[in-house]
């Protein structure tokens, strides 16, 4: 049985003080489902540290927003995967749809990230999500799969089992727009279906995929109850403490 998997994405969002302040109201507001739900928050970078401490004897886990793929080196601006690890992350989400769009990240890029997280002790959160056109064209389908085997070339089965994946249609995040529960286990079945191809049915159960893409309260019971839905990758209402819990509590 697969844990359903809530994730918070603040993006950039939140200073130090302010991430405290969330912090201290979202500890209370999930402590409930420490058995049931799995939780974790992406803050900035700037805040990981001070987050990291407030989150102790909790049961939320952290989550970096990217890496690079470089241990360390002359990469002005970026962050290694051993940093994260050393100031409490657990999780690094990889591949996101604004990575690609606005940085120009690329599925090859995403792959030798993953490779630098495992190396440092944690676990990727893969994004794959095709864009409004690319679905109108009727070529969802295909660029999920040419994202999904590019992002995972390479990875065995023993290092697959415990990542995560997210589908995230570029057409829905951020815009109040959101894939239907059957669009989106539609797409969650073909990536299960890819799992197994790549790491035998066995494996394939075992990997979580979340959906994210305008997760809101009201939505998110009715995506968390498709077979092969297991969690959110949550935008903006990860930033409000009441309907990100009541995200967490959807899943009964």
């Amino acid at each position: 049985m697969r844990r359903c998997f809530i994730a918070g994405n603040w993006k950039m969002n939140k200073t130090v003080a302010e991430s405290l302040a969330l912090v201290r109201e979202l500890r209370g507001a999930v402590s409930m489902v420490r058995d049931r739900v799995e939780v974790a928050i992406a803050p900035p970078f700037t805040a990981l540290q001070a987050v990291a401490k407030a989150l102790e004897d909790s049961n939320i886990g952290l989550a970096a927003q990217n890496c690079h793929f470089e241990g360390s080196g002359a990469f002005t601006g970026e962050v290694a995967a051993p940093m994260l690890k050393e100031v409490g992350c657990s999780w690094v989400i990889l591949g996101h749809s604004e990575r690609r769009q606005y940085f120009g990240e690329t599925d090859e890029g995403v792959n030798k990230r993953i490779g630098a997280v495992v190396k440092a002790g944690m676990l990727p959160i893969v994004c794959v999500g095709e864009t409004l056109a690319e679905r109108e064209g009727g070529k969802t389908l295909e660029v999920v799969t040419r994202q999904v085997k590019g992002c995972l070339a390479g990875y065995s089965a023993v290092q697959g089992e415990k990542f995560v994946l997210a589908y995230e249609p570029v057409w829905a995040i951020g815009t109040g727009k959101t894939a239907t529960s059957r669009q989106a286990q539609e797409v969650h079945a073909h990536i299960r279906m890819l799992l197994k191809e790549q790491w035998g049915a066995g494996v394939a159960d075992q990997v979580r995929i979340q959906y994210g893409g305008s997760v809101k309260a009201d939505n998110a019971a009715e995506l968390l109850g498709m077979p092969d839905i297991d969690g959110a990758l949550v935008g903006g209402a990860s930033l409000k403490v009441a309907d990100f819990a009541a995200i967490v509590k959807a899943k009964g």
